[in-house]
Formats: C-alpha cells, sequence, structure tokens
C-alpha cells in the first residue's frame, strides 16, 4: 500500500542517483498565467521515469535481484531500469516497441541492457515481458503499476511543495499513470487544495476514457507523436489512484504539443519530447480550467525526443501558431505578375521560403498559372493581413 512514509523513503533512496530539477518561472507559456515549469526533462537520463525504476529496484530482495531484471517501455522506463540496474549489479533486459525512436534505444543500450524489439505499440512490449519473465524467471519492474514505482515518481509531488509552496495547480502528463499518481497522492496529503490536473494526447486518451465510464478501458489503437504516453490501457493502481485524487482529465492535439515543444526550444530554451510538454501544451491552450491569474506548475516530465522528429514538430508548430503560411495564388500568366506579389509580401514584413510555379491546371483558364508560395510569418493575423492585402491588389488565392 502507498505511504506518504514510503514516498519521503523513496526521496531519501534517490538523493544518491537523481539531479536535482528546478522549477523554473515561464511567464510567456500564457500570459494569464503565473507558469512554472518542473525540468524532469533535465533529469539524468533525460526522464523522469529513473525515480520509480530506482526506487523499485532499490527495495527487491535478494533473490529477486539474483534472477536479473526485465522491463517494457516506449523509451525513458527502459533507460530507468537499465541504469538503476547497472548501478546495483543487476543485468536487465528491456523490450520495446519496434517503434520506437532510435535515440532512446540506444540510450538504453548504453545503460547496459540488453535491447528486445517487438513488433506493435507498448501494450506488445509488455506481453513480451510477461512471457520472458514466466519463461526465464526475471523479476519484473513495471513501467507504472507498482507502488514502489508511483513512491518513486511520488518524490516529484514533494519537491514541487518545496520549490512553489504556494502553487494552485500542478498538470501533469499521463500515459499509464504512474506519475500523475504518485505526484498527486502526495501533493493531496500534504495540501489537498492544490488541484491536480493529468493530460493526454487525443490519440490516447486512455485514462481519460477509463475515469469517464468508471471502470477500466482498453483502447483499440492508439496514436500520436507522444510515444511516451502511448498506452492503450491504463493499470489497475494507477486508475485508482487517479480516481481518488486527480482533479481531472484533458486532451491536447499533437498540433498543440508541437506549438509546445517549439515555445519551449524558443522561450525557455529546453528541449522536450512530445509526452514532456502535454502539459505545457494544456496550459497554452487553456485546456486546464480556471487558471487564470493561478500559480500553475507544469511538469515537463522527458526530454528524449528522437532528432528526426523533433525537426518535423518544429515544422508542425510554425504552421499551427501561424509562424509559416502555405498560399497558392491563381495568376494570369503575363510578365511582371511575380513581381508584383514579391513586392506586397515584402512590404507587409514577409519573407518567402519557397515558391513553386505552375503553368498548366485542369481547375484554372488556360491563361492562367498557379503560384505556390511557402512564407514565414509573426502569427496569424499577420497571416491574415498578407492575404487581404494581396487580394485587394486582385491578386486570387485559391487556397483557404
Amino acid at each position: 500500500m502507498l505511504t506518504l512514509d514510503k514516498v519521503f523513503d523513496a526521496s531519501k533512496v534517490l538523493k544518491e542517483v537523481i539531479r536535482p530539477t528546478a522549477c523554473i518561472y515561464a511567464p510567456q507559456i500564457n500570459p494569464q498565467v503565473h507558469t512554472y515549469l518542473k525540468t524532469e526533462n533535465l533529469q539524468v537520463t533525460g526522464s523522469f521515469k529513473v525515480r520509480g525504476a530506482y526506487y523499485k529496484i532499490s527495495q527487491l530482495t535478494e533473490e529477486e535481484k539474483s534472477h536479473g531484471v526485465i522491463a517494457c517501455s516506449a523509451g525513458n522506463h527502459a533507460q530507468g531500469v537499465a541504469l538503476a540496474a547497472t548501478k546495483n549489479g543487476i543485468s536487465s533486459v528491456i523490450c520495446l516497441p519496434d517503434g520506437a525512436p532510435i535515440s532512446k534505444v540506444e540510450a538504453t543500450k548504453s545503460y547496459g541492457a540488453q535491447i528486445c524489439l517487438v513488433p506493435g505499440v507498448y501494450d506488445d512490449a509488455y506481453a513480451e515481458a510477461i512471457r520472458q519473465r514466466d519463461e526465464k524467471g526475471y523479476t519484473f519492474i513495471h513501467p507504472f503499476d507498482d507502488e514502489n514505482v508511483i513512491a518513486g515518481q511520488g518524490t516529484i509531488g514533494l519537491e514541487i511543495l518545496n520549490e512553489v509552496s504556494d502553487c494552485d495547480v500542478v498538470v501533469v502528463p499521463v500515459g499509464g499513470g504512474g506519475l500523475i499518481s504518485g505526484v498527486a497522492f502526495a501533493i493531496k496529503q500534504l495540501r489537498p487544495s492544490i488541484r491536480v490536473y493529468g493530460v493526454q494526447a487525443t490519440g490516447a486518451p486512455s485514462m481519460v476514457e477509463s475515469l469517464e465510464e468508471g471502470k477500466i478501458k482498453c483502447l483499440d489503437n492508439v496514436h500520436t507523436i507522444a510515444d511516451g504516453i502511448k498506452v492503450k490501457e491504463p493499470g489497475v493502481n494507477t486508475f485508482e489512484y487517479c480516481s481518488k485524487y486527480v482533479d481531472g482529465m484533458v486532451t491536447v492535439t499533437d498540433d498543440e504539443v508541437s506549438s509546445a515543444i517549439l515555445h519551449l526550444i524558443e522561450n525557455q530554451k529546453l528541449i522536450a519530447e512530445g509526452a514532456g510538454a502535454v502539459s505545457v501544451a494544456a496550459v497554452m491552450f487553456n485546456k486546464v480550467p480556471d487558471i487564470k491569474g493561478k500559480k500553475v506548475v507544469c511538469l515537463v516530465s522527458g526530454g528524449n525526443i528522437d532528432v528526426t522528429i523533433l525537426s518535423r514538430v518544429i515544422k508542425r508548430g510554425l504552421l499551427k501558431s501561424g509562424r509559416s503560411d502555405t498560399m497558392t495564388i491563381q495568376l494570369e500568366d503575363k510578365p511582371g505578375q511575380l513581381k508584383g506579389v514579391s513586392a506586397i509580401i515584402s512590404d507587409m514584413g514577409g519573407n518567402v521560403v519557397s515558391i513553386h510555379h505552375e503553368r498548366a491546371s485542369e481547375d484554372s483558364d488556360i491563361t492562367d498559372c498557379l503560384l505556390r508560395i511557402v512564407l514565414e510569418t509573426r502569427d496569424y493575423e499577420h497571416i491574415k493581413e498578407i492575404r487581404q492585402s494581396l487580394a485587394d491588389n486582385g491578386f486570387k488565392i485559391v487556397n483557404k
């Protein structure tokens, strides 16, 4: 059974391995909210997961340690278990979904684990880990549905209370629910007036739907760039703790997550993975109720984003925040047209990134052509101003 004493004990044990992470003030996230970021993306292994994994392994009996450990993960729990096992002189096997970012797979190997890639998503990796546990006698380290793992994650709640003692709301990413279970439990035991909200991706709302229906629900499929929270089914323990201690759950889209990642890079100089940025996205896009004028702590849970994904995420973030626009203009095919368009865009302060000229189109007159332009812009209002100026000068924009 989870107790506050166990969370405090985990805090003591973890001092030998974790890095203190600051709560930094980030007023630009949402001008109407006093936002702080709990920077677990800067934690050892780049994620909060090392907390639960290390505390769980520290509590194993010598008999359990002698068999070695096995775990399943989308990446961050894998690294936490690998590091904890190696530090304790224990062998580790990690089952990962075959779609896990290469950077996470390689990082897990670097901490000393043996890797087993499994076709599918997290739940498929979980099934394979259980099969190997039963066949080979490994000790299984669950990524979220374990009291000691939850206690380890709960140490973040203690730190938030120490660092921002007068906060009103704490916003936490949710996959299987281990992180929010620990954080909400610790905070509600010590400061029940603080509200705790969870955030899931719209493409993987397993805890959201489970809480709405009052029973654990397994989704048929999940799809989101936030691979760290791409979980089909919450745990038995985490569902119970969320039901009891969490004030509400909200969802964010992949586009909103991309915008949050971009904002953290530009304004806070922080790299967050998709799962780590969902809390920030929820505050940026006003998904969390009644936070205007309040002190809100967003838990940025991890920073292990694959660089190949990062470039795509930045592009999506630019589009979502009005920093980029693609417009197609129908022109009369005669000299000077491109010069006229360019002059207007330049006068309005836009920057042309790329341009494509197409003469033949089945949807246009035989004397017309299409000009497709990609622009760098300031925001949506800037896009609107440029498009209006082009229209006022007689240019026809054929895409909205």
